[in-house]
């Protein structure tokens, strides 16, 4: 009975690891398996990477905005070598200790479901006594444009994992990689890149302002973007990348990234339980397949929200809740049933200005039926905000349940605005009155005061 665990894993990436960690905190055993590198690809190729890139970006502009003090040129290949310190070099031993350490059993191959609480990996088929719990994640969608595919085009791993700067990048797309990555390779030596969107604006899951002011600061850098356009063909002719645009024009570059969305789901034996392939795993609030009992999934697998600190609390909740099933124990705690999602997830973007939003936009709630008003207010004028740098720009904006005096959105633009998020979203989460928000005193002189002029501004 070896390849027999009360659990089995897909995926070892932070959303993998945290099931595995609390099932085995609830007396199961556990086999976890992965194909790629335990700490999956945020830890190698996605948000440790990016942001150690962007951080000497983020910085400068800090530095740049405080009277006194000037900026050097960013030393590149020192930027390369933090970044490769970030990611361990590429080596995944000390997470591999860590999931024997706990004690797991962490298997190195590609899972394929083989049928009810079966997983093949290289012809080894494991049984599960409990749950088969998918944790695969995504991966980056290439689009069916004619000679993309061929022109061996960089998706987020290579432009995180990037060795020698291109002068010339063209990015295709405007949603969050598209923003950061633009940003963090123009600074370290792209200094002609060229953004292709498809639609008006970028970051279009955002409030409008976030997304104007995003895109201001990237044009005031340098960085050229298309909007309304489309890349019809591409074709690599020795080193150089040519596009050739829905508006007859061309680009040439050294490099192209695509940054288009992610695929979910893909070549994992979905079929052999009666699934979709490429589709997300519909789940229900304990991450339990709504098709079958002992099927699992969380993260981008289930495609709630393809943020990975999302993912890493639906893991915890659901390895939680397996180890009540498993024993027997009450299943239906609050702490094991998803709510987090349902409020609208916090998320960051990491360029200068930051982008910290959580909850719904105004365009959202309205959508769903909400009565809301919404108040803004230009940071720039908060006594904190102008001592931390001069020509600040910065706003706010508050989404309000008018009907419950609540707040259900909450979006903050501007530099390192990204400590502010939490705040909001307990706010958000615990869905605190305003008039009991109101008493929550920020202090002086600090940005947090924003909070109090948006009270101010909403009638408090």
């Amino acid at each position: 009975m070896a390849d027999v665990f009360d659990v089995i894993v897909m995926g070892a990436g932070p959303v993998g690891e945290n099931v595995v960690d609390r099932a085995v905190r609830g007396g199961l055993s556990v086999a976890v398996i992965e194909a790629e590198l335990a700490g999956g690809e945020c830890s190698y190729w996605a948000c440790v990477p990016s942001k150690a890139l962007l951080r000497p970006v983020d910085l400068a502009g800090e530095v740049e905005r405080a009277p006194g003090l000037t900026v050097g040129p960013i030393d590149v290949p020192a930027v390369l070598a933090r970044r490769d310190w970030a990611v361990n070099d590429y080596s995944d031993n000390g997470q591999a200790r860590w999931l024997e350490s706990l004690p797991s059993t962490y298997i190195r191959g590609r899972a394929r479901l083989a049928g009810e609480r079966k997983v093949d990996v290289g012809g080894r088929v494991l049984t599960a006594r409990h749950a088969v719990v998918v944790a695969t994640g995504s991966l980056a969608a290439i689009p069916p444009i004619p000679g993309l595919a061929e022109s061996k085009p960089w998706t987020n791993r290579e432009a995180t994992g990037v060795k020698k700067v291109p002068g010339r990048l063209i990015v295709l797309g405007g949603g969050v990689v598209a923003c950061e990555m633009s940003q963090a390779l123009h600074a370290l030596g792209a200094t002609e890149t060229t953004m292709v969107v498809r639609g008006h604006r970028v970051l279009e899951r955002c409030d409008g302002f976030a997304a104007t002011m995003v895109a201001d600061a990237l044009v005031a850098r340098g960085i050229d973007i298309r909007f309304g356009t489309q890349i019809e063909r591409v074709e690599r002719t020795g080193g150089e990348v040519v596009a050739h645009l829905s508006d007859g024009t061309t680009l040439t570059a050294d490099e192209i990234l695509v940054a288009a969305g992610r695929t979910i789901g893909a070549d994992i034996g979905l079929e052999t339980v009666g699934l979709p392939d490429a589709r997300p795993i519909e789940v229900d609030d304990s991450m339990r397949s709504v098709a079958h009992d002992w099927l699992y999934a969380v993260g981008d697998a289930n495609g709630r929200a393809l943020l990975t600190h999302m993912g890493k609390y639906q893991a915890r909740l659901c390895g939680d809740v397996i180890a009540a099933r498993a024993n027997r124990r009450p299943d239906d705690l609050p702490s094991m049933r998803d709510q987090g999602d349902h409020y609208g997830p916090p998320q960051v973007i990491f360029t200068d200005p930051q982008v910290a939003t959580v909850g719904l936009t105004e365009q959202v709630a309205r959508e769903r039926g909400l009565n809301v008003r919404s108040v803004e207010y230009d940071m720039s004028g908060i006594t904190g905000a102008y001592l931390s740098a001069e020509n600040y720009i910065g706003r706010a904006k508050a989404v309000v349940d008018e009907d419950r005096k609540v707040l259900v959105g909450m979006t903050f633009v501007g530099p390192a605005v990204a400590d502010m998020l939490h705040s909001a979203t307990i706010a958000i989460t615990a869905e605190v009155p305003l008039d009991k928000l109101w008493h929550a005193v920020p202090s002086f002189p600090t940005v947090s005061e924003v909070w109090l002029r948006l009270m101010e501004a909403y009638g408090l």
